[in-house]
């Protein structure tokens, strides 16, 4: 069954699929989208005493059910002022430092930074010997990404790309899928450095929106560099929302050397919530 999954994932139409399926989460005829939130709060087990609003028929799409905000206090952030915030609810893919430019996947799997940063070397050059974190949402997660840290944006990055499933099972057998997929790149300076968050897309992921300018995958299919000047500057404070998915896939935050202790705890399937700490900033 593993291995038919994974030709799947070659075979199958990922941008049409992915669209479709977008075409049916924003739909407001309230049938189709009472029988979508229905089944999939049944399927994955989605626990609606966490969201603001717990009433699934209150929601006018299922893509506002699936990006539903948290009730106050549902997810406290870490007290510490030098704990590097949790950007997101789910799994841990992979955690640890980057390795002459190398950031691990899964057992035999690596990719560049280059690579994930659109194979711009000026922009990975800042995260050379480094340090990056890796985690996967699953459909059931509350799928808003927050600031690990505070930061000011100073540019993005589309990055066009194919749409592979992003679940565990597919990053131990597909090379480089990191680098492969759709996903958006935003730059932030914070008090410890350079920081990057990339958002990965995924099969049937129908957008990725941010605080800043709402929808912006998909987009035309080229590559698309914005800077953010200091006239306008988006400044975001730690904990703060930062973007969303339309439906779950992977957060993967890069920090420069010697500017990050990860918990040892840390690992492979660790689940992490919003606002806990993954570790601690080495600088003051």
């Amino acid at each position: 069954m593993q291995l038919l999954f994974i030709i799947a994932q070659y075979l199958l139409p990922h941008h049409l699929l992915s669209r479709l399926v977008g075409r049916i989460a924003a739909s407001r005829t309230p049938w189709v989208k009472n029988t979508f939130i229905d089944w999939f709060i049944k399927r994955y087990g989605v626990d609606m005493s966490e969201a603001a609003e717990p009433d699934p028929r209150a929601y006018a799409s299922f893509n506002e059910f699936f990006t539903r905000p948290l009730r106050d206090g549902a997810r406290p952030l870490d007290p510490d002022p030098r704990a590097v915030l949790c950007p997101s609810d789910g799994v841990i893919s992979q955690v640890g430092h980057i390795t002459a430019g190398s950031i691990l996947q899964a057992k035999g799997h690596s990719y560049t930074t280059r690579e994930l940063l659109g194979g711009k070397a000026e922009l990975a050059e800042q995260f050379a010997d480094g340090a990056f974190a890796t985690m996967y949402l699953s459909p059931k997660d509350y799928h808003r990404v927050h600031m690990p840290v505070d930061g000011r944006l100073t540019g993005t990055l589309y990055v066009p790309g194919q749409l592979f499933s992003v679940n565990q099972q597919t990053a131990d057998n597909v090379p480089n899928l990191f680098a492969r997929n759709e996903r958006l790149v935003c730059l932030f300076d914070t008090p410890h450095g350079p920081m990057a968050m990339v958002l990965v897309g995924a099969m049937i992921v129908a957008g990725i929106e941010t605080v800043w300018a709402g929808q912006v995958a998909p987009p035309p299919r080229v590559p698309t560099w914005r800077s953010y000047e200091p006239a306008a500057p988006v400044e975001l404070a730690r904990g703060a929302e930062m973007g969303r998915f339309m439906l779950g896939s992977t957060v993967i935050i890069l920090f420069a050397r010697d500017v990050v202790q990860w918990r040892e705890s840390l690992g492979p399937l660790s689940p992490v919530c919003m606002g806990e700490s993954l570790g601690r900033f080495l600088e003051p």
